[in-house]
């Protein structure tokens, strides 16, 4: 862990009026971003530092307070220096959703019923001030999967029939994606952090926002790459979900099993990617849970033409090994 302070700190916290206040490093993400608690006597906030150019608080800022804007529960800004990439934040305290059901294994349908309600409440909105997810995006992050695991796997495969499979099962959800609400993009466990009652949830990581399909943050909470979560419970939750939904049950699960292949298949590159590039072997651990989902999405018949693509081009050792075993 990085615990060297950001350049320039102390008149940053004296400009917010928390000078002199204790500064304490905290574990960070998957990105470049950086985390502290700031503590001044009994009152803590939370300092990020994303330190342009890898990073840009400028889309955070800008969600965070169309999100607190609107009644959800995003932090509050308490000051910010976006061109030194410096944001002081309302703390929401250590209780993320994951540890606490980690201790708490028997509350795991409430938590996840809380978090559920909070995206029935955020689709209720009208979509916010963001760029459409649309089918270039979809298909630049799939793609990430034939960028990186293909080649750490030393294979050959048909790059050009893999963005033409996903073309073929993507475009049928883009009407279905209208008006569109606003998608958080990376609404999982670790992402959700619990204010003193299990119904009350804060959001956290949501800087990439766009609008897009329901389906999409609701697949990342439930097909979560950090944390199993049983098929009867997904099951459950999408019930609750789909006792307000007003459009056909059937697209719907159609639209949930192609944005869970997806999302799958664009992790599996990621996690390839932090270790390939970034250093971050930890995060090949989690490939065999992912994998397992994305098999398990790629079984609905609406994932025809890329079910079959990975029947020709990963061979099956690897897909009953769940994505196969890593030497670091």
């Amino acid at each position: 862990m990085d615990v060297t302070l950001p350049e320039g700190l102390d008149a940053f916290l004296a400009a917010a009026g928390w000078p002199n206040a204790v500064v304490e490093p905290l574990p960070g993400d998957a990105s470049f971003r950086r985390y502290f608690r700031i503590r001044r006597g009994e009152e803590t906030a939370m300092l990020m530092d994303a330190p342009p150019p890898n990073e840009d608080p400028g889309p955070f800022l800008r969600a965070a307070r169309w999100l607190d804007h609107n009644g959800m529960r995003a932090p509050r800004i308490l000051h910010a220096e976006p061109e030194r990439g410096l944001v002081l934040l309302e703390d929401f305290g250590t209780v993320r959703m994951r540890d606490y059901l980690d201790d708490w294994p028997a509350d795991e349908e409430e938590v996840y019923a809380g978090a559920v309600d909070a995206l029935k409440d955020l689709h209720r909105l009208p979509p916010g001030p963001f760029l459409d997810y649309g089918l270039a995006e979809y298909q630049r992050e799939a793609q990430l999967l034939v960028d990186w695991y293909v080649p750490a796997r030393n294979l050959y495969v048909d790059s050009r029939g893999y963005a033409g499979a996903w073309e073929e099962v993507l475009r049928p959800l883009l009407p279905n994606q209208r008006p569109g609400v606003t998608v958080l993009r990376d609404y999982h466990a670790e992402n959700i952090m619990l204010l003193g009652n299990l119904a009350d949830q804060g959001l956290l990581d949501f800087q990439d926002a766009l609008i897009g399909h329901p389906a999409y943050d609701l697949v990342s909470l439930l097909q979560d790459a950090r944390r199993d979560v049983s098929a009867e419970l997904e099951a459950k939750m999408l019930e609750r979900y789909l006792a307000d939904h007003s459009g056909k049950r059937e697209d719907f699960l159609a639209d949930y099993a192609r944005l869970g292949a997806q999302r799958n298949a664009k992790i599996v590159g990621i996690f390839v990617r932090l270790w390939k590039r970034d250093g971050k072997p930890r995060y090949l651990s989690l490939i065999p849970r992912v994998w397992a989902l994305l098999e398990r999405d790629l079984k609905h018949p609406a994932l025809g033409p890329v079910a079959r693509w990975f029947e020709a081009n990963i061979p099956a050792d690897l897909r009953e090994a769940l994505g196969g075993e890593w030497q670091v």
